[in-house]
């Protein structure tokens, strides 16, 4: 039997200072390294842009019909892998992720829990795919990460994490 697929995304740099994306630099290296789960999707270097970025995503959700999408987009004032709960829009409209974060996170290092997805691209990218998932017949769960600088002291503690959680997303689908 197939694993079920989950749909993995990632931020192209946007910054002239940054000479990456944390988010994708942690993606191909978990990749590199064999450990993302069987059947894992990715699309990565996502545009950094308000109507791209959500078309490109639906677009695969439509495509490959994943049961679980994890978005990432890189954080660089935070020091922990934020797992965010919630996306806003305007008008204090939210939307919820399906997943037990609390269980998700247990027993992690550098992981927390986030209720403030920003105001930026990674907010309305989160808000749109969980609009776009809550319309399809067959539910994929959804939820962002955000992915602070990888730094030298940090960097094995957050890919542990990341490889953690998302083998408990795909014993969850």
């Amino acid at each position: 039997m197939t694993a079920a697929p989950i749909l993995l995304t990632s931020f192209q740099s946007w910054r002239s200072h940054q000479r990456s994306n944390s988010s994708d630099d942690l993606l191909c290296a978990l990749q590199s390294q064999g450990r993302l789960p069987a059947n894992s999707i990715l699309l990565r270097n996502l545009p950094v842009s308000f109507d791209l970025a959500p078309i490109e995503v639906s677009s695969e959700l439509r495509r490959q019909k994943p049961r679980a999408v994890v978005c990432c987009g890189m954080a660089e004032k935070r020091a922990y892998l934020s797992w965010e709960q919630q996306a806003k829009r305007a008008g204090r409209q939210t939307l919820q992720t399906s997943f037990n974060l609390k269980r998700l996170i247990y027993q992690t290092q550098l992981s927390q829990i986030s209720y403030d997805a920003g105001s930026y691209v990674c907010n309305h990218l989160y808000y749109s795919v969980l609009e776009a998932a809550f319309a399809q017949h067959e539910l994929p769960s959804v939820v962002f990460a955000h992915v602070p600088v990888l730094r030298a002291s940090t960097r094995r503690f957050i890919q542990r994490d990341f490889f953690k959680i998302l083998h408990r997303i795909a014993n969850q689908i």
